[in-house]
């Protein structure tokens, strides 16, 4: 039958790599910008998705039996498209998911313990400068953390503050889906009139979109951190920045941005009280190889005609292009 096309938008893990090319060929966009991606699409029999996909990258010609995204978020693919044209989507969720909570306690340790201040100033004005931060250093313990969005990130998080540090989780979830025991169901407003630590974890949607503005930036304590490890687009960054620089947030984390990577003109980058990250907080060893590894195993699953087990868009299913193998191409019937 021959070996399926698969591009990627950026390498898989090692790992991932071995286990994909026992049967098939691998593509690695040498950039992945939208003019790149259009020009390669039409080669692709499984596109392995890393970086933000061209909204019209489906309306070239294609041959594409799916897409999947190596990771949880779906706002890097136009997922409405593709359903548009019976392309079935998959993505990854969960496992990134011990990275990401282990990056929001280390930020929240990090921004309570004043270390960036604390190094900044034992390298350059010495050591009872840097000393002099410890009046203001926190701890964890005994503080209330609210959840913006509790998934399998933010379920993993209230874990490890509630069983790791006897935090109290307050969490906000627009579903009706059951919260874990250790976790108290708040409205939003409540939960940003009461958290001493906010941490987001929703997806990007319209409604989403500007969720953290300056109304509800205003309803943070003077006193409470924000670590944003979601999207970018979640918070209104100038209204971030503004509330930062006037003390009206006490500090914060991002790891995500509207724009990426980070202009170099940022109001971000002139504050003394953000921890700033480049979108790495699902990217450790292990978790690279977990999302690799499982992303592969849903390209074996198109490839076999198996419904990938994280399948988005599972209407498209009975009306996807099927693999047929190179010299047959691909039929376009309905799979019975």
């Amino acid at each position: 039958m021959g070996r399926a096309v698969v591009l990627c938008t950026l390498p898989l893990s090692a790992a991932g790599q071995h286990m994909l090319s026992a049967a098939a060929d691998i593509v690695v966009a040498p950039n992945p910008d939208a003019e790149t991606m259009r020009g390669m699409v039409g080669d692709a029999d499984v596109l392995v998705v890393r970086t933000h996909l061209p909204a019209d990258l489906f309306e070239r010609p294609h041959r594409l039996i799916g897409v999947v995204r190596h990771g949880a978020g779906l706002d890097m693919i136009p997922v409405a498209a593709a359903t548009a044209q019976n392309i079935p989507v998959a993505n990854v969720p969960g496992a990134n998911a011990q990275s990401v909570a282990e990056y929001c306690v280390g930020s929240f340790i990090a921004l309570a313990r004043r270390f960036g201040a604390m190094d900044r100033d034992l390298r350059t004005q010495g050591w009872a400068a840097a000393r002099g931060h410890c009046a203001g250093a926190g701890e964890l313990a005994g503080k209330t953390v609210g959840i913006v969005g509790v998934g399998a990130i933010g379920t993993a998080l209230a874990r490890i503050c509630h069983y790791g540090f006897g935090m109290r989780v307050l969490g906000y979830q627009p579903s009706t889906r059951a919260l874990p025991e250790f976790v108290e169901r708040a409205e939003l407003n409540d939960l940003l009139d009461a958290s001493d630590f906010v941490s987001l974890h929703c997806p990007l949607t319209p409604e989403t979109t500007h969720l953290f503005d300056a109304a509800r930036l205003a309803r943070m304590k003077p006193s409470a951190f924000l670590v944003n490890a979601a999207r970018g687009e979640v918070t209104d960054e100038a209204a971030l920045a503004r509330a930062l620089a006037e003390g009206r947030v006490r500090g914060a984390a991002i790891d995500v941005f509207s724009r990426q990577p980070l202009a170099r003109d940022h109001p971000f980058l002139a504050l003394d009280n953000v921890i700033l990250t480049p979108h790495a907080a699902a990217l450790t060893r292990e978790s690279v190889d977990r999302m690799s590894l499982e992303a592969v195993r849903q390209v074996f699953q198109l490839v076999a005609g198996t419904p990938p087990d994280h399948l988005v868009n599972p209407e498209v299913w009975p009306r996807r292009r099927r693999w047929t193998g190179p010299s047959a191409g691909l039929q376009k019937e309905a799979t019975p």
